[in-house]
């Protein structure tokens, strides 16, 4: 399984938008084959920044969600809408035992 991470922080005006364009990639993503989970969440300390939490199957269902038509528009409204953001973590999590 495969945990990623990621933030990005709305420019100023931008949040509702950058919220619901965010929102929608969730839902989209949620129904993809070989995603566990994907959420964002307002970070308390900064309510401009969103924090993605997501996890994967495998690499190749997450490749997959890279190539979607959907995760390109979503990144096109973060370069848009979005002051900074953090590099994508992925992180490789092993099974229980």
């Amino acid at each position: 399984m495969l945990v990623v991470t990621g933030s990005v922080t709305a420019r100023a005006g931008a949040l509702d938008a950058l919220r619901e364009a965010a929102l929608a990639h969730v839902a989209r993503s949620r129904g993809e084959p070989g995603c566990l989970a994907h959420s964002v969440h307002v970070d308390c300390e900064n309510p401009l920044r969103l924090f993605f939490y997501e996890e994967w199957s495998d690499r190749a269902a997450l490749d997959a969600h890279f190539a979607q038509p959907g995760s390109h528009a979503f990144m096109a409204a973060v370069r848009e809408l979005a002051a900074e953001s953090t590099r994508v973590r992925i992180l490789p999590i092993e099974p229980r035992a």
